[in-house]
């Protein structure tokens, strides 16, 4: 088992060092194992610089310099974040996380059909849950995957949810986190561990929250194992305040004739990147991964996925489509491979930004492997600005020069949108957009 003293003392070593007692599951041998190694992986290959491939766009030096202390429990909210989760309504099964910690005080399952289950991954560690046994980890196993690695040594809580063979969850599931804090920077490191066993159905949402002004890390692992035949949705808004870091990583493994159906909507955190790792590994898998991120000021935003597709007559599609004003800079790494034995594989990605401002960059790296021969795949990429002619027709009939512009961004995103297939949540995620509009200014 690797052990601690081979680790050079970084700040994360130390708060391991601090915290590794109160962390959950310590107690479980495989628990306090899994984190160790975890960590050794991480203080070996430390923070990744622009000089690895995968980050080649995006510069975590900020992020380095940071020391970040471990998040406190809040038994008390904050007026804003109390407002928060008052204003989540609707028949969603309420799930609510405030500093990485699940709060049931403040949480509304709801009544599940038989056999699903939700519960904090926190208790699952502490009492040695099968399940969580079985499935943590089990899909995070590729290597080079520095905030995985740090995910596994420091991980408080999150969520795990099963729904059984053949259940069908109606509503969606939106899981809220907040971070409520003032003081001295903080970090947490919550993990979504989900499993749609076959033919089942549900609907995720993640919806990650925080103030102005408060710095802090949020480091997130999702695992999601998509049954044979089933169907998940999931869908995610990221709105946290622009001194925040947000990293993310989701791991997906997709089964014969399964959809995996993905929206990320980010226009939160001073720096954001959200990897997504799908694997199509059964004859029939359908992935789709969407999403739209709105940048502004300094705000810098990445998008990196990897679509595996290893299974015969499979289908992908992604569409990304980011707006960027001020100096704000947005990436897209798009990877499509096609294994030798996936023959009929039908794989698309678009990838296209619109810049409001001259400051405003975008770094876009569509890429297709393909090493069968009787496939159809195809990518694009493309960057512009405002259609000047469109917007002197809007002016022209009266129309302000803010409200048109914000009509066509609008209208430039929706596109994207209409990938998101609940209707409550296009809905909810279509009026953030005209609210991020309305309140745009170029810094």
């Amino acid at each position: 088992m690797p052990t601690l003293s081979v680790v050079p003392k970084t700040p994360y070593s130390e708060r391991y060092r601090e915290v590794a007692q109160t962390l959950p599951g310590h107690g479980r041998d495989w628990v306090r194992a899994r984190r160790e190694e975890g960590l050794s992986r991480f203080e070996n290959a430390g923070i990744p610089s622009r000089k690895v491939e995968a980050w080649k766009y995006t510069d975590l030096r900020a992020l380095a310099k940071v020391e970040f202390q471990p998040t406190p429990a809040a038994d008390a909210l904050s007026p804003r974040a109390a407002e928060l989760v008052a204003a989540v309504t609707g028949d969603d099964h309420l799930v609510v996380f405030v500093n990485g910690r699940f709060r049931a005080d403040l949480s509304a399952l709801g009544a599940l059909p038989e056999g699903a289950r939700i519960e904090s991954l926190a208790a699952g560690l502490e009492s040695g849950d099968g399940f969580v046994a079985d499935h943590l980890g089990r899909l995070a196993d590729l290597p080079d995957r520095p905030f995985r690695d740090l995910n596994d040594a420091l991980l408080t809580d999150g969520l795990a949810l099963r729904v059984p063979r053949g259940v069908t969850v109606d509503a969606p599931i939106r899981v809220l986190f907040i971070t409520d804090h003032e003081g001295d920077p903080v970090s947490h490191h919550p993990r979504l561990l989900i499993v749609a066993e076959e033919a089942s159905q549900a609907t995720v949402v993640e919806d990650h929250r925080g103030p102005d002004g408060q710095t802090y890390f949020a480091n997130g692992v999702t695992e999601i194992t998509v049954g044979e035949g089933a169907h998940i949705h999931h869908y995610k808004r990221q709105s946290e305040g622009e001194a925040a870091f947000h990293l993310s990583t989701v791991f997906v493994h997709v089964a014969k004739d399964a959809t995996y159906d993905s929206f990320i909507l980010s226009d939160g955190a001073g720096l954001a990147r959200n990897d997504i790792y799908a694997r199509l590994d059964g004859t029939g898998a359908d992935c789709r991964l969407s999403g739209a991120y709105l940048g502004r000021r300094r705000q810098h935003m990445d998008t990196t996925t990897l679509i595996d597709h290893a299974m015969p007559d499979g289908t992908s599609r992604e569409v990304y489509k980011g707006v960027l004003d001020g100096k704000a800079r947005g990436v897209f790494q798009g990877k499509i491979i096609v294994r030798r034995d996936a023959q009929r594989t039908d794989g698309y990605q678009l990838n296209r930004a619109l810049l409001l401002s001259r400051e405003a960059e975008i770094d876009s790296k569509p890429e297709l492997e393909i090493y069968a021969d009787d496939v159809k795949c195809s990518h694009g990429a493309t960057v512009g600005e405002i259609d000047a002619e469109a917007l002197f027709y809007l002016r022209a009939r009266g129309i302000g020069e803010k409200e048109a512009r914000s009509l066509l961004v609008e209208a430039f995103v929706q596109d994207a949108l209409e990938e998101v297939r609940v209707d409550a949540v296009r809905e909810e995620f279509a009026a953030l957009v005209r609210t991020w509009m309305e309140n745009a200014e170029t810094a």
